[in-house]
Formats: C-alpha cells, structure tokens, sequence
C-alpha cells in the first residue's frame, strides 16, 4: 500500500476532478450557485476526502468501505452533471468532458478496490 494517499492515482484524478468542478461551475447562474453547483462541489470535494481517509485508516476493510463511498458521491457527481447540462448549464462538450473523467475515475476506483485483500 502507498505511503500516503497523495501517491494513489485514484486521489490524484480525484483532485482533479474536483478542480474540473470547481471550473465548470463557476458560470452557473447566481440561483444555483447555492443548490446544484454547491451539491455537485460538495459531492466533488467528497471523492478525494474519502479516498484519502480511507487510506489513512490502514485497514484494507475500512479502506474498501471508504471507496465505495467516494464511488457513490461519483455517482451522485455524473447525475448532477447530466441535470446541469439537461438545464443548459454545462454545454455537452463539456458534460462529454466531464463523464469522460467519471468513468476513468470509476474504473480506477474499482480497481483500487479489487486490488485490496479483504481481511479476516
């Protein structure tokens, strides 16, 4: 296991899509500025924090617990991001972007997650 959560490439693509976020909301009209693009940065923010405290806990268990909740604030990020492009809030270039870097982010997640033995 890596030494520090910083090493691990599921949290590396996590940061950055949390700065994709971050950026894509930034244009969202004043009104949802407080509700979805405030949810989907909340649900952003969530994937790498869980990731990292997953991996801090130094068991495979807690780890494998902490991942599936970084991969149900993912789900919950990809629905968000479809509403905002179903309300013309994000253009479909970048919701096509963004998705992109949900499944890439999901796939490493369930990775992550296979590779972890399961303790007795």
């Amino acid at each position: 296991m890596p030494q520090s959560f910083k090493d691990l490439v599921a949290w590396q693509k996590a940061m950055d899509m949390a700065d994709a976020i971050y950026d894509a909301t930034a244009d969202f009209p004043q009104r949802e500025m407080y509700r979805l693009a405030d949810q989907m940065r909340r649900a952003a923010v969530s994937i790498p924090s869980n990731i990292a405290e997953g991996q801090a806990r130094f068991s495979n268990r807690d780890f494998r617990h902490f991942l599936r909740d970084a991969r149900g604030s993912l789900a919950e990020l990809e629905t968000q991001i479809l509403i905002s492009e179903r309300r013309h809030y994000l253009t479909p270039q970048t919701t096509s972007a963004l998705v992109q870097r949900v499944v890439e982010l999901g796939r490493i997640l369930n990775g992550l997650m296979s590779s972890l033995k399961v303790e007795d």
